[in-house]
């Protein structure tokens, strides 16, 4: 009988959230507390609720752009370095077959971060620029993602990513500092990115054991939280209309 019910409960947690010897270490031998096995399912359960709450992160932002039809505060510069930083990631974690738990938001941040990009350049009247843009990125994306890359050049970017998650951070703080608010920036997002960057220290040490993933989201956590810091700070401030001109 406890095989029989062992079944359906393995099927769904081996791939998923445990190693087979984990599994064992639980449900065969009752070691509820090994800690090796706890960290594995701990990272694990971290990774995958990442994933999919990368589905929704960026989503407040791109509304309240869309409810503002404008994209003010939003520093364009930021978000392509952002985005970067993004593609670095996920084509890495990709040719080094990490698992998909210790790096698949970055696809679902990419798509939602194109989207953004798109959204500045339409509302800054650039809809040809937005277009060029959308067909370039597809294109150096599937250029990356082939064997004409050399493994070098993808850890190159994946390097690069720290300076240009500290450069994009820093243009969009800047923006804020200057602008003495923070435009149509959604709160939601960059909480969610704050925390999301601090989860996935542990997750990417536990998982993939790269100190260049790792150093990667400590840099992006050390940036997000001064950017929520700033999202706090200028909570009551608001953007002036512009109607001074005559």
């Amino acid at each position: 009988m406890a095989a029989e019910a062992d079944g359906p409960l393995k099927r769904v947690l081996v791939p998923i959230l445990l190693p087979e010897k984990c599994y064992d270490q639980f449900f065969v031998h009752w070691d509820l507390l090994h800690v090796p096995c706890l960290k594995i399912l701990l990272s694990k359960g971290l990774g995958l609720g990442i994933v999919a709450g990368s589905l929704l992160v960026k989503l407040p932002q791109v509304f309240k752009i869309l409810g503002a039809k404008s994209a003010e505060g939003l520093s364009l510069q930021s978000v392509m370095l952002e985005l970067v930083a993004l593609t670095g990631t996920m084509v890495y974690s990709i040719l080094n077959h990490f698992p998909f738990s210790s790096w698949g938001e970055a696809l679902f941040l990419m798509l939602q971060t194109v989207t953004i990009c798109f959204l500045v350049l339409h509302y800054r009247g650039q809809n040809g620029k937005g277009v060029a843009f959308l067909v370039g990125y597809a294109l150096v994306l599937l250029v990356l993602l082939s064997p004409l890359t050399p493994r070098a050049v993808v850890t190159l970017l994946q390097a690069s990513n720290m300076p240009s998650v500290v450069v994009g951070k820093l243009l969009q703080a800047v923006t804020n500092y200057h602008n003495g608010h923070t435009g149509q920036l959604s709160a939601i997002t960059i909480f969610l990115l704050f925390g999301g960057s601090l989860a996935r220290i542990f997750t990417s040490i536990q998982e993939t054991g790269d100190p260049l993933m790792a150093g990667t989201f400590v840099v992006s956590s050390l940036c997000n939280g001064l950017i929520a810091a700033q999202l706090l700070f200028y909570w009551n401030a608001k953007a002036p209309h512009k109607k001074k001109k005559e």
